[in-house]
C-alpha cells in the first residue's frame, strides 16, 4: 500500500502527518509527505527516513517576514496553493492507493484522488473546523463577518461563500483541464461527508455537533525520543522546576515585548523561567542565573519537568502539556487556539488567557491559577485519560479501507 500525506502549514500541522506516516511504515505502507520546504520540516522528516516532497512557499518565511501577507495577498497566494496541488501533488500521489489531506484549506487535493481513482481523506485537528449549527465559524483573512449576523447557520453559508470566493474560480479552471465537472461548494466538497477528527477525545471532544459523519481518531502523535540538551538538563536541575514560556510558530508581532512581560510574571509568582525562542524568536531579558533560553527540544521529555507551560494554544502543544501533566496558561492568537485555551480552563487543567496581548498584570492572573495545587493535580488526573494511539487507529483505518476496495488475489 503507498500512501500520501498531504498539508500545507506550520509545525502544528506538519508534525502529525508525521506522526502518521512512522505508524503507516511501521504497519507495512509505504509513505510520502507533501509539505512546505522549510528546513525543519525537512530535517524532521529525514530524521525518521519518510520522503518529503517539497509544496509551496516556506511557511516560516511568509508568517515571520518583513512584509507579512496583507488581505490584498489572500486571492493570489490561493490560487497559487490550487495550482500547487494540481501539479506537485498530483505527480506525487501517481502510483499511491490513498491520499490524506489536512492544513490550510486543501482545495484541489480531493479532485486530483479522483483524477487518479484513489481513495480521498480529509483530516482536521480541531473540532470546530466543521460547520455546526452550534458555534460560529472563524473569520478567514481579511474577510470578517457582518456584525450584525448572529445565527451560526448562516454565518457558515457566508463562510462557505468566501471559500469559494478565495478558491472556486482556480480550482474550477483546473477542473475544466483535466475533465472534471466544477465544483460549487469548495469547502464541502474537501470536507467530505466523512471527515476525520484527528483530536483527543478528552481535550476536543465531539458531540455530535455537525450533520456530518466524523471519524475521531484521537490526536496524531509522533513519538520523540531525543535526549534534552546538557545544558538544558543542568538548568533543570539546579533548582525548582521552571515555568515554560513558547509561542510556537507564532511570530507575536503584536506583542513586542512578549518575552520581558512573561519573565517579570513568571519571577513575580517565585519561579524561574524557561524561554522558548520558536518563530517570534524570544530571547533572555538579562543575564540572571534563573532564566534559560531553549531552542528546538523534545517537549514530550520536556514538560513533565516544569511547573507551568504558558504557549499560544497550538492544538499539538496542548496536547503534549496536557499528556504531561504540566498546567497551562494558554495565550491564543489565532484560528483554533482560543477553542484549546477554553478547553483547558473548561477541564480544570489551566487558565485561558484573556486575548492574545499579555501584559505583566493578566498573565501574572493566569499563572496563580495554573500554579495552584488543585490545577496540578487535575491536570495530573486528566494526563492519565489523554490517548496515545491516533495514529494506530487512523493507520489502520486507511490499510483496511484499501484492502476492502482491493479485489481479491486469484491462485
Amino acid at each position: 500500500m503507498r500512501v500520501l500525506l498531504s498539508t500545507y502549514g506550520s509545525r502544528g500541522d506538519v508534525e502529525p502527518l508525521v506522526g502518521l506516516a512512522v505508524r503507516l511504515r511501521e504497519l507495512g505502507a509505504e509513505v510520502r509527505v507533501c509539505a512546505p520546504p522549510d528546513k525543519e520540516f525537512a530535517e524532521l522528516l529525514a530524521g525518521v527516513g519518510v520522503e518529503l516532497v517539497p509544496f509551496g512557499q516556506s511557511v516560516r518565511e511568509l508568517v515571520t517576514g518583513a512584509r507579512p501577507p496583507s488581505a490584498a495577498d489572500v486571492p493570489r497566494f490561493a490560487a497559487e496553493l490550487v495550482a500547487a496541488r494540481f501539479d506537485t501533488i498530483a505527480a506525487a500521489a501517481e502510483g499511491c492507493d490513498v491520499l490524506v489531506a489536512t492544513g490550510l484549506m486543501p482545495a484541489g487535493t480531493r479532485s486530483v484522488a479522483e483524477k487518479l481513482g484513489i481513495r480521498y481523506v480529509y483530516a482536521c485537528f480541531h473540532p470546530f473546523e466543521l460547520p455546526s449549527p452550534h458555534y460560529p465559524p472563524s473569520p478567514r483573512p481579511g474577510t470578517p463577518f457582518p456584525p450584525d449576523v448572529t445565527d451560526n447557520r448562516v454565518l457558515w453559508d457566508l463562510d462557505a461563500q468566501k471559500v469559494n470566493a478565495l478558491y472556486g474560480e482556480a480550482l474550477n479552471t483546473h477542473l475544466a483541464s483535466i475533465g472534471l465537472p466544477p465544483v460549487d461548494n469548495v469547502r464541502d466538497h474537501v470536507f467530505t461527508d466523512q471527515p476525520w477528527l484527528a483530536a483527543d477525545p478528552v481535550l476536543g471532544p465531539w458531540q455530535e455537533l455537525t450533520d456530518l459523519d466524523v471519524v475521531q481518531t484521537g490526536a496524531w502523535i509522533l513519538p520523540d525520543e531525543r535526549p534534552l540538551p546538557a545544558e538544558l538538563v543542568a538548568f533543570l536541575e539546579a533548582g525548582a522546576p521552571p515555568v515554560y514560556v513558547g509561542f510556537g510558530s507564532m511570530p507575536m508581532r503584536a506583542s513586542k515585548d512578549a518575552a520581558q512581560v512573561a519573565v517579570e510574571a513568571i519571577r513575580a509568582q517565585g519561579r524561574r523561567v524557561l524561554v522558548s525562542r520558536g518563530w517570534a524568536d524570544l530571547g533572555l531579558i538579562d543575564d540572571q542565573g534563573d532564566c534559560f533560553a531553549v531552542g528546538e527540544a523534545n517537549h514530550q521529555a520536556l514538560f513533565g519537568r516544569v511547573a507551568a507551560v504558558v504557549h499560544h494554544g497550538g492544538a499539538g502543544t496542548t496536547t503534549t502539556a496536557a499528556r504531561a501533566g504540566a498546567p497551562q496558561v494558554v495565550v491564543p492568537q489565532i484560528v483554533d487556539q482560543p477553542y484549546w485555551a477554553g478547553r483547558v480552563a473548561e477541564l480544570g487543567i489551566g487558565a485561558a488567557h484573556d486575548g492574545p496581548i499579555p501584559t505583566f498584570e493578566s498573565l501574572s492572573a493566569a499563572l496563580k491559577t495554573a500554579l495552584t495545587p488543585e490545577t496540578r493535580a487535575r491536570a495530573t488526573a486528566v494526563a492519565a485519560t489523554i490517548r496515545t494511539d491516533g495514529t494506530t487507529v487512523a493507520a489502520k483505518l486507511l490499510l483496511d479501507a484499501v484492502s476492502r476496495e482491493r479485489p481479491p488475489v486469484s491462485a
